[in-house]
């Protein structure tokens, strides 16, 4: 047993020290390394890992939602997931979309039993077709390319991980104390600072490497836009650990050491991801 005075004389650990951080930093480390190799390698490999993402993004809303019965209903979401990928990289016909998705959407509310898990599956399965669709759809455009996510990358780690940083070693007034009880204004407001910069200076560089043509936008919408983005990305994280304290569950799950589950790592990136659809959907539009 450690007596008072051992406690006393024990060197303090700062803000950002313990197995905690650690972990934090080594799967960042790890998962990044992943994510941006199949960045650069693009086609199969990066819409690869965003199906991955997706089904387990989804495995762990049907689990931590309570939906029943849970294996058959994650087999199917994945599947049509899966299917969707495929339809993506295949470049399908807007009828085998509508088949595919329709097919999917059927089977699970079949397979649900109550009318409530119906909607919250439905939920999970369109908020994961986002996740494993848009990463690579952007990827794919000739006239995006590797300049779209590399630009979601930049502001979404960027704050998350500012946002992180300067929580911790600031601290001060909480943000939601009712829905995150750690994240304080501080952290928010760095989280902010960090994601303009991070998306404004991502776009300087694509614009001197010729990356898109989209790196041409004036530098105050960038500015704007990555600001918005980085709003999203933290509301996004606010309205997952809502939805956790909801379940009464502390981690969506226990994939990603130090992060907990792929949802606590990706809710964030969701809410950008969302727009960067909007965006998707607009351009197509206007294209045709």
């Amino acid at each position: 047993m450690v007596s008072p005075g051992d406690a006393a004389s024990a060197p303090r650990r700062g803000p950002l020290g313990g197995r905690e951080f650690q972990l934090r930093t080594a799967s960042a480390i790890v998962l990044a390394t992943i994510v941006l190799t199949t960045l650069f390698l693009g086609g199969w490999a990066f819409a690869a890992i965003w199906l991955i993402a997706g089904i387990v993004f989804a495995g762990e809303w049907i689990t931590i939602s309570r939906i029943a019965p849970l294996r058959p209903t994650v087999a199917i979401t994945g599947l049509g997931l899966a299917g969707l990928a495929l339809c993506l990289r295949l470049d399908a016909s807007p009828p085998i979309w509508l088949a595919v998705t329709g097919a999917a959407l059927v089977a699970l509310l079949v397979t649900v039993r109550d009318s409530g898990g119906r909607g919250r599956v439905l939920i999970g399965f369109l908020s994961a077709a986002v996740l494993a669709l848009v990463p690579p759809a952007l990827r794919d455009d000739p006239a995006i390319g590797i300049f779209g996510p590399a630009w979601m990358f930049a502001v979404v780690w960027s704050t998350d991980i500012v946002a992180y940083i300067t929580g911790r070693t600031f601290g001060g007034p909480k943000l939601m104390p009712s829905v995150s009880p750690k994240k304080t204004w501080s952290g928010s407001l760095g989280g902010l600072v960090a994601g303009i910069a991070a998306g404004t200076l991502l776009v300087m560089a694509a614009r001197s490497q010729g990356w898109s043509s989209l790196a041409n936008a004036p530098l105050v919408a960038v500015a704007i836009t990555s600001a918005l983005a980085s709003i999203l990305s933290q509301a996004g994280d606010l309205a997952e650990s809502g939805l956790k304290r909801h379940y009464g569950v502390k981690d969506s799950g226990r994939s990603i050491p130090g992060h907990g589950g792929v949802m606590d790592r990706l809710d964030g990136f969701f809410a950008v991801a969302v727009l960067a659809g909007l965006y998707l959907i607009a351009h197509r539009l206007a294209v045709v």
